[in-house]
């Protein structure tokens, strides 16, 4: 019989374990590793242990001697919720009759909380007809949410007057953050703690950290060739880059910037726009800036409103070049708002006069340029002079687009056809379906201002509200 010590490992505020290694015969193989939590013997296997990463503390418990018990002094029943956890990768079903927030805590004195970050707000786990509105997340403010933004995970920081307010992945705890700005316009998370932020009325663009209390790391600005103050009209990124559309404080000239998303050192400039006189094309800064990774192009939109009606366009820029990839001129019911769907190689608007959706296939715009665009509605309101799209907001998300018409929020998915039936073009037939979310009854006569996205959940502001809603789609365990 091999001979042993028991390892004891205390609860501690600061985390820091104090492990003895046990005394055993080096003759003894086993891979089963017992362990007594506050009284409760548990078994496992090393390998199990091993997936909670290198820097966890079952991980340690995995490089002890096989034998036991080893005992901790936490909790026997959280305990043995994330060991099923480990197991699976999946929270058991009665992981529902304990507290979020004491298995967050739990999770973090093991160092295992982004397992449990994967396990209950995956991206992976977003599904769009299974979205039910569980959550109003209110502000403490009188003012209304101007800017949102989300992180994969999950985490969300709301825009409000000169304030940010944050929620961790959870949405169980929140802080909020007084900044240098009156109102905050764009706004876009770099990391959980790091959010870029700007304003049509305040020079530079500033990069936050949120767990500093909004100490100002980096302030980025264009320097123009007016030498005047350059405000931010839109923030977009990519894996490995920052975008940033500038314009003048005299607002006679526009820029696109690149950046380099870590060291956040200028890579290039595009889009650099002179205006002189009428020249109405050149004074349309970039309003909304999305990249495309499969194209591997960036996507600049922006309109504006005059006494022909709303003009617009749409310009896909080559980064490394600098030259226009597509282009798209507004002219017949140009965007109220538009974006683009990787996935679903389209990009899709809504009409300002019609209120309807339209898609335009990546794929076709060499050819057919601005003829590219379908309507998915009714394409007699183009025409329409009461404006129906003022205001109406929408989203690509995955393989699906949202889109926000007074109360209602739809969801619009391509339906899968025959292949074998072709248009001349040799494309596949494209159908899209529309599925309506529903008007929230509380909501009559408002209208979503921002659509946001992380995790297994959608995040929606409306208008004079001072809160935010959260639909997320059901996750086993809660």
């Amino acid at each position: 019989m091999p001979t042993f010590t028991t390892t004891t490992i205390m609860s501690s505020q600061s985390n820091n374990l104090n492990i003895h290694r046990l005394k055993i015969n080096p003759n003894t193989q086993s891979n089963i590793v017992t362990i007594n939590v506050g009284g409760q013997i548990f078994q496992t296997t090393d390998q199990t242990l091993t997936l909670a990463g290198p820097k966890s503390l079952f991980s340690q418990l995995s490089e002890l001697s096989p034998l036991g018990p080893h005992f901790i002094d936490r909790d026997p029943d959280l305990f043995s919720i994330l060991l099923s956890l480990l197991r699976t990768g999946n929270l058991p079903s009665k992981a529902k009759s304990y507290d979020l927030q004491d298995l967050i805590e739990e999770s973090k004195f093991y160092r295992i909380e982004s397992l449990l970050v994967d396990s209950l707000s995956n991206p992976s786990q977003f599904d769009p007809f299974n979205l039910q509105k569980t959550l109003i997340l209110p502000l403490n403010s009188r003012d209304t949410a101007s800017a949102i933004t989300a992180t994969p995970h999950g985490a969300l920081h709301v825009s409000h007057g000169s304030k940010i307010t944050s929620f961790d992945w959870s949405l169980q705890n929140k802080s909020t953050t007084l900044t240098q700005f009156s109102a905050i316009d764009s706004m876009l998370a770099i990391s959980p703690i790091l959010v870029a932020v700007g304003a049509t009325d305040f020079s530079g663009l500033q990069i936050l950290d949120l767990e500093k209390k909004g100490l100002v790391l980096e302030t980025l600005n264009w320097e123009n060739v007016t030498k005047s103050g350059s405000t931010v009209q839109a923030i977009g990124s990519s894996n490995d880059f920052l975008f940033t559309s500038f314009e003048s404080s005299r607002r006679n000239s526009n820029s696109i910037l690149v950046y380099d998303l870590k060291t956040l050192s200028p890579v290039t400039e595009i889009a650099h726009y002179e205006i002189f006189g009428a020249d109405l094309d050149s004074a349309i800064p970039a309003t909304k800036l999305k990249w495309v990774e499969s194209y591997n192009v960036l996507m600049a939109s922006g309109s504006h409103s005059g006494p022909s009606g709303v003009l617009g366009n749409v310009k896909f820029w080559d980064i490394r070049s600098g030259c226009v990839v597509w282009e798209f001129k507004e002219k017949v019911d140009c965007f109220s708002d538009i974006t683009v769907s990787d996935n679903l190689s389209s990009i899709f608007k809504v009409g300002v006069n019609s209120g309807e959706v339209f898609y335009a296939d990546l794929r076709k715009l060499a050819r057919e340029g601005n003829d590219s665009w379908v309507c998915l509605g009714d394409e007699r309101k183009v025409g329409n002079v009461r404006k129906e799209g003022v205001g109406c907001k929408i989203e690509a998300h995955g393989n699906q687009v949202f889109c926000s018409k007074c109360g209602d929020i739809e969801l619009w998915s391509e339906v899968v056809m025959d292949s074998s039936k072709k248009r001349d073009e040799g494309l596949p037939e494209r159908v899209f379906r529309k599925n309506l979310m529903g008007r929230v009854k509380d909501m009559v006569g408002s209208r979503v201002t921002n659509l946001a996205f992380g995790g297994n959940k959608m995040f929606v502001t409306w208008k004079d509200q001072q809160s935010v809603e959260v639909w997320q789609s059901s996750v086993r365990g809660f």
